[in-house]
């Protein structure tokens, strides 16, 4: 055989190598070929090639071992299981942009689906060569590298911290800085999935100078940069108060607020969280919100989208209300009550439910004042139907009695209540006609009402336990009434009467 005759060997060798890494990392694109392609063994067939003395059929085998590895996680427990792992350490060091860039996708892909799978790609020392990634020249390359490391710790707190450990944070922060979109946001990911743990690895976040870079950046045009951005503050602020209030001075007021009119949802809810996480830890970050205007855009944000997307909004409204009286009442004035109220009928899901009447609850419990300003929306009878709606799930009955409970306790504007008398089991009654045990003694207006409305008939038909609360609050109520008006509306009375018409003798 001839030189060239080998040489022919060698190149059709190559070609078909090169036109089977490249098919099998084609047929890994599309979900159908996933399984013919495992049950064919290509895991195996791939591996030898990572080694391969052709850069591009090595980085092309990369690719493909990614593109299985991240579709289930059986394809990547067989990636760790194969040994692959190691290989793919060592090669991301040594290796060029192309293969670092396919290297660090292999590692994302395992990671991602389970801590299990991530805390293998620790074990083979591959942080500290993804590190030392986030420092390359390419910008594709730190983006690979942030991105695999973000998945890493998205987990759990122990695997932020080997990432944290590994001196990827710093780093992290430099690439938020970089001219690159694509590699500002998932620095700006990662970052978010470290900070989510805990208030050490947050802080952590904060002493590498995140905060600024990343408030400066709330404005940018990109909608996926901000969506991230936001989510990144979210994570760090939800921690503490301390933590809060570093993103507060970050002035990130009241620029945060035009987010909420952004035309991509997940930058209105990401917003809307951020501005939650602050508003929850004290009256005094509350009341800067308001201040900010931040009530009133939340409002807004909630009357303009559906579903989730208001979540972190109507959250927010209730945060704010619970600290005080005052609070509470900026969200009244700033119409946040009848929005609520549109949430609580139109949104379909329990939990959107749950939370709209959990909110209306926080705001109606502090002074008569309050719950009549939640009660005028005729918000009582839909709690209550959802309350014993028996489709509705135990959380929403829940948080419904408690709204219910918080409202009717301080409620006395009677017109409102009313309705409740008809239809209240006897659990939410007793406060129903507690509350007008209170009212009807100083009020001879809303007596004289409650009789023709047809109250003071209702209460004399319930059946209340000798000695019991309620029994008291219908005793405070009858007294309130000659003893003869009582008798009247009393069942039975009518009988009575008929009874005595026809015992009756006249005089002739």
């Amino acid at each position: 055989m001839s030189q060239r005759q080998v040489l022919q060997v060698f190149e059709q060798y190559q070609k078909a190598r090169t036109q089977f890494v490249q098919t099998v990392a084609e047929l890994a694109t599309r979900s159908q070929n996933i399984e013919t392609l495992q049950n064919a063994g290509v895991m195996s067939l791939l591996r030898p090639l990572l080694l391969d003395v052709v850069p591009t059929i090595q980085q092309t085998a990369a690719l493909a071992l990614g593109r299985l590895a991240n579709y289930n996680d059986d394809l990547a427990e067989a990636v760790v299981k194969g040994d692959i792992l190691p290989q793919l350490v060592y090669s991301l060091a040594e290796q060029n942009r192309f293969y670092k860039k396919a290297a660090a996708f292999v590692l994302r892909a395992v990671g991602k689906h389970s801590p299990q799978l991530a805390q293998a790609i620790v074990d083979c020392g591959a942080l500290d060569t993804l590190v030392i990634c986030l420092e390359d020249f390419d910008p594709g390359v730190k983006e690979a590298a942030a991105w695999a490391l973000g998945y890493i710790a998205r987990h759990n707190a122990e695997l932020s911290q080997a990432v944290v450990d590994a001196g990827a944070v710093p780093l992290l922060v430099l690439c938020i800085q970089e001219p690159e979109i694509a590699l500002k946001r998932i620095a700006a990911s990662a970052l978010s999935d470290i900070s989510k743990h805990s208030p050490e690895l947050a802080q952590t976040v904060v002493d590498a100078g995140a905060i600024a870079h990343l408030a400066q950046m709330i404005l940018n045009p990109d909608a996926k940069l901000k969506r991230q951005v936001l989510s990144a503050l979210s994570q760090i602020a939800k921690h503490s108060v301390d933590l809060a209030e570093m993103a507060v001075e970050a002035e990130i007021f009241p620029v945060v607020l035009t987010c909420l009119k952004d035309s991509d949802e997940y930058v209105k809810k990401n917003a809307a969280t951020l501005i939650r996480e602050i508003a929850k830890h004290t009256p005094e970050l509350s009341q800067l919100i308001v201040n900010a205007g931040g009530v009133a855009a939340v409002i807004d944000c909630i009357g303009n989208c559906k579903g989730n997307v208001r979540l972190p909004g109507i959250m927010m409204l209730g945060y704010v209300a619970a600290h005080s009286e005052n609070l509470a009442m900026a969200v009244i004035i700033s119409k946040g009550v009848p929005q609520l109220s549109i949430c609580l009928s139109e949104e379909r899901e329990d939990h959107m439910k749950a939370v709209a009447a959990w909110a209306l609850g926080q705001i109606g419990r502090h002074t008569p004042e309050h719950a009549r300003a939640v009660a005028v929306t005729n918000v009582l009878p839909v709690l209550l139907s959802l309350y014993m709606e028996t489709e509705s799930s135990e959380d929403l009955q829940v948080k419904t009695k408690k709204a219910l409970k918080n409202i009717l306790q301080k409620c006395t504007y009677l017109p409102a209540l009313e309705p409740l008398l008809h239809d209240a089991p006897p659990n939410i009654l007793k406060h129903v006609v507690g509350q007008f045990s209170k009212v009807l003694p100083h009020d001879s207006k809303a007596r004289r009402l409650f009789v023709t409305s047809g109250g003071l008939k209702k209460v004399q038909e319930i059946k209340a336990e000798p000695g019991s609360l309620l029994q008291e609050y219908i005793n405070t109520i009858n007294n309130c009434y000659p003893e003869e008006i009582v008798r009247y509306y009393s069942p039975g009375y009518s009988d009575a009467l008929l009874e005595r018409v026809e015992n009756y003798q006249p005089v002739l």
